[in-house]
C-alpha cells in the first residue's frame, strides 16, 4: 500500500496538511499531526501493514496493541478519501 499519485504533504506555518495536486477527486483537506505525518511519510513508498508497525514501533514508545489500533484507523480514514492505493 501507499499514497496515490496526486497528493503531497505540505507544511504551512508550523501545520501540515495534504494538498491534492493534479487530476485528482479530492474534495477537502486533511491536516496531520506529528504521528501522522510519520505514517504518510512512511506510505509514500509501497510499504505493507507489518513493515508499517515495525518502524511506527520503533519510531515511538507504544505497545503493540496501540500501535496496531492507531495505524488501522488512520489507514481506514485514508482509504475512505480515497488516497490510499492497495495493490
Amino acid at each position: 500500500m501507499r499514497i496515490k499519485d496526486g497528493y503531497l504533504l505540505k507544511e504551512v506555518a508550523g501545520n501540515y496538511v495534504v494538498v491534492p495536486v493534479g487530476n485528482v477527486d479530492f474534495d477537502g483537506m486533511i491536516s496531520l499531526n506529528q504521528t501522522g505525518v510519520c505514517i504518510w511519510k512512511l506510505l509514500e513508498t509501497d510499504t505493507d501493514f507489518d513493515q508499517l508497525l515495525s518502524q511506527f514501533l520503533n519510531e515511538y514508545d507504544i505497545d503493540k496493541d496501540t500501535a496496531k489500533a492507531d495505524l488501522n484507523a488512520f489507514i481506514a480514514k485514508l482509504r475512505d478519501s480515497g488516497i490510499l492505493y492497495e495493490s
